[in-house]
């Protein structure tokens, strides 16, 4: 959570780190804050709230610089005031810094800082840094030897990116924190995630924990804390910078549900051959998971419904397997033992918690894969090996490409692990390939006719919504009331189908619409279920096909075409994410950037 960008080239820096700033508000918007080296020092503009007022302040009256660091925040440490927007500085304004991440010992540090002299004006963590390193110059550091030591002294998580007085050179590290450095022909970027500067190079170099960067004029050095030279060789990213600016949409979150086509071509191009009947997952040929008997999969938020998914796809294969909250995982995670395969899926491949259980995996011997969209991202280097699901940019906080995207790799991998076992049972990858190989051109349709903006105007103003589901309906109908609360910020739930009788139907009146996922299994137990809510005088709103019994009992109909039984979950998802969207659009919410909540969530 919170955005870092950096700038140090030949040009003004202030355009940069404006955009780099709105580009990176999916991670943090409570507040934003620049720091420029002007000529004469370090000047700093900071406001409360997002970046569009930052704007403002600093045209008026105008900052200047060909270096510079800027930060939108996500609140962790003390509320989103001006004081404690970042960057943060020390008593005398010769030091800079902005930081995302928890320094878990800054009570400690803030304490022998103070008893030193040091001045605090706000109530983040972060100001120790800045302090820090004022106090090593004090006792006749020189600079990067000063940002060194302050950086020894932290505990906990950290991407730290400083600037010092009368240097061009911005100091940067990482612990358990994502930063990334963009090159491109003598100006370079430093940010938290590539969208940041995609518009100025797709050249980076992702940090590694431990590493130490320092960006001058003339390239960059990389090093480890002790400042011994370390290999960080350049990638390029091959996403297009179009792709994260919402073009024609009036939201990211409308334009990536209707990238969904797109980014499942994406997905699967290469990788399935319906003509042959074969899926070909690059880096894992036949035999790849011989011994593997059971899987853990590892997620939290939305990447855990598509992990639910992937556990019921891998269990229907003769492959036993669980979901596990990653921020659960230290606390039950079950016995991890030869034959045990922990899948850590996770959008961005940074968040904390599935980091956390990796690693804890990992000390217990298990083989590690992670599913992720970002190629050099800590998950993916952390694991032993990693899939990436192709989906392209994601700036909506509200995930839905990339859920789709999840879902369809884990089903992939299921096959894959399936055909290795020895007692595995892999799907009819016969009927499955040509339904996967249509899905994109299905959901495109689907788009097209969609009613859900109709269906939204119906219900917004009801008390309640419930979403239920059986079998690989389950996850979605958990998915669909996760968007809906987390961006209309209405009350919604998600039930397996046959649990709303088990006290949920308590909850069920008039004003509690009930949307039941049809997919073609076990419909006839959904129906039943549907049939019981309809009695308590719940609106339903039946996603199926257009010729589904559940039509006849339902007040409203969202379509999904005919399809394989496991995909048609993924075409009811759709449906449920425009749903989300439209009451949202409706109720007026920040649909984009929903009121307490990060894009990554990279501290536990």
């Amino acid at each position: 959570m919170c955005g870092i960008i950096g700038h140090v080239g030949t040009g003004d820096a202030i355009e940069t780190l404006l955009s780099g700033l709105e580009n990176l508000e999916y991670r943090g918007y409570d507040s934003a804050g620049v720091a420029v080296q002007n000529g004469a020092g370090i000047e700093v503009r900071k406001r409360s709230g997002k970046v569009s007022e930052l704007k403002a302040s600093v045209g008026n009256p105008g900052l200047e610089g060909r270096i510079g660091i800027g930060h939108t925040r996500w609140s962790t440490h003390g509320p989103p005031t001006d004081e404690n927007a970042h960057p943060h500085t020390d008593s005398t304004t010769d030091v800079a810094v902005v930081h995302n991440g928890i320094i878990e010992n800054y009570a400690d540090l803030k304490s022998r800082l103070s008893e030193r002299g040091h001045e605090f004006t706000s109530d983040t963590d972060t100001e120790v840094i800045p302090h820090l390193i004022q106090h090593y110059l004090e006792e006749g550091y020189g600079n990067e030897s000063a940002f060194r030591h302050a950086i020894d002294a932290l505990e906990g998580s950290y991407a730290v990116a400083a600037m010092l007085s009368g240097e061009h050179a911005i100091y940067a590290a990482r612990q358990g924190s994502p930063l990334v450095v963009g090159i491109d022909d003598g100006e370079y970027f430093l940010a938290s995630d590539v969208p940041a500067f995609l518009e100025y190079t797709d050249t980076v170099v992702y940090l590694e924990d431990g590493d130490v960067a320092i960006v001058r004029p003339d390239g960059v050095e990389f090093t480890n804390l002790d400042g011994r030279p370390v290999s960080r060789p350049p990638e390029t990213v091959d996403w297009d910078p179009e792709q994260t600016g919402k073009g024609e949409y009036d939201h990211f979150m409308l334009k990536e549900i209707h990238e969904q086509p797109t980014s499942l071509a994406q997905t699967i191009e290469g990788r399935i051959q319906p003509d042959n009947a074969s899926i070909d997952l690059e880096g894992f040929e036949p035999g790849s998971f011989d011994g593997i008997d059971t899987v853990q999969l590892v997620a939290c938020g939305t990447s855990y419904h598509a992990a639910l998914f992937g556990s019921l796809a891998l269990n229907r294969a003769g492959i036993p397997a669980r979901a596990l909250l990653a921020n659960e995982y230290s606390v039950c995670s079950p016995p991890v033992r030869d034959g045990t395969l922990v899948v850590a899926v996770s959008q961005s491949g940074e968040t904390a918690d599935t980091l956390s259980a990796l690693r804890a995996a990992d000390a217990e011997g298990a083989r590690t894969l992670t599913v992720t969209n970002v190629v050099g991202s800590t998950a993916a280097r952390v694991a032993d090996e990693s899939i990436c699901i192709r989906a392209g940019p994601e700036i909506g906080v509200a995930a839905t490409k990339t859920f789709s995207s999840q879902a369809v790799i884990l089903a992939l991998l299921a096959h894959r692990l399936a055909a290795d076992a020895s007692d595995g049972t892999p799907f009819d990858i016969e009927s499955f390939l040509p339904g996967l190989a249509a899905l994109p051109d299905r959901i495109d349709g689907l788009l097209a006719s969609s009613n859900a903006d109709r269906i939204a105007r119906r219900y917004v103003d009801a008390e309640s919504y419930f979403f239920i589901g059986r079998g690989l309906g389950f996850p979605v109908a958990l998915e669909g009331a996760l968007k809906f609360k987390e961006i209309t910020y209405e009350h919604a739930e998600g039930f397996a189908s046959g649990e709303l009788k088990h006290g949920p139907l308590a909850l069920v009146t008039p004003e509690t619409p009930v949307f039941p996922v049809f997919t073609g299994e076990e419909d006839e137990k959904t129906l039943k279920n549907t049939e019981e809510a309809a009695t308590r005088g719940a609106p339903v709103v039946a996603v199926c096909p257009d010729d589904h019994r559940a039509t006849e009992l339902a007040d409203a109909h969202l379509e999904i075409p005919e399809t394989e039984p496991s995909l048609a979950a993924l075409l009811a998802n759709v449906q449920l994410q425009l749903v989300s969207y439209h009451a949202a659009d409706l109720l007026d919410r920040p649909i984009d950037k929903p009121r307490n909540l990060a894009k990554s969530v990279t501290v536990e």
